[in-house]
């Protein structure tokens, strides 16, 4: 068994897995080592494009990501290697020229909409987890998100969430669902699912360390 878990949690366009992923580094981060890896990392680099070919891209689909790149990270990670993680940049749509080192890890969190969409991630994971939250709240969370953080225009995120993100959600994120060990609704606000979550992760570690 690798020396390295890994949780992986999947759900719609902002439906909390974040503040789960979170919650789950500070729970262990004073006993294990944690770290947190964001699927949305990988997005495919975009630079041989122009602004308005990557405005174009349908960036809630999984070809946009480099599912390939992502599984080869983890599989170093858990062989007690190192990775030169990379960064996306949300602003100008496309990979950061900047990369972030991350060490191999007691526990690695991967999150992503299609986290467990994808056969080769849904494998690596010891466990899997779905966050199930209503579609209205998911909408709001994402405007709010996009337009303060993202620097994209109101109109443009309605745009892309009619054009796209809804039937996306609904072709590939919702169905993964039926793979997940554990789902919580509510995401990161429903306390005792996380606490039922927190206990078999501990029970995994124990079991690695014995």
């Amino acid at each position: 068994m690798n020396s390295s878990i890994i949780i992986g949690i999947a759900g719609g366009s902002a439906s909390g897995k974040t503040s789960i992923s979170r919650q789950l580094k500070e729970a262990f981060e004073n006993t294990q080592s944690v770290v947190i890896i964001r699927q949305d990392d990988y997005y495919k680099d975009q630079h041989q494009k122009t602004m308005e070919e990557r405005i174009k891209t349908n960036y809630d689909h999984p070809f946009a990501f480099d599912n390939e790149l992502l599984v080869e990270h983890l599989k170093t990670l858990t062989s007690g290697g190192s990775v030169e993680k990379p960064t996306y940049d949300f602003v100008h749509h496309t990979r950061s020229d900047h990369v972030e080192h991350i060490d191999s890890s007691d526990v690695i969190v991967i999150e992503g909409l299609f986290v467990l969409e994808n056969e080769e991630l849904r494998d690596l994971c010891d466990i899997k987890v779905f966050v199930d939250t209503d579609a209205d709240i998911r909408f709001i969370r994402r405007l709010l998100r996009d337009v303060n953080d993202r620097g994209r225009t109101l109109d443009s995120v309605v745009t892309q969430y009619t054009t796209r993100v809804r039937d996306m959600h609904n072709q590939f994120v919702e169905p993964s669902k039926r793979y997940a060990d554990v789902i919580i609704p509510e995401g990161g606000q429903n306390s005792v699912a996380i606490d039922l979550l927190l206990t078999k992760i501990s029970s995994i570690i124990h079991r690695n360390v014995v």
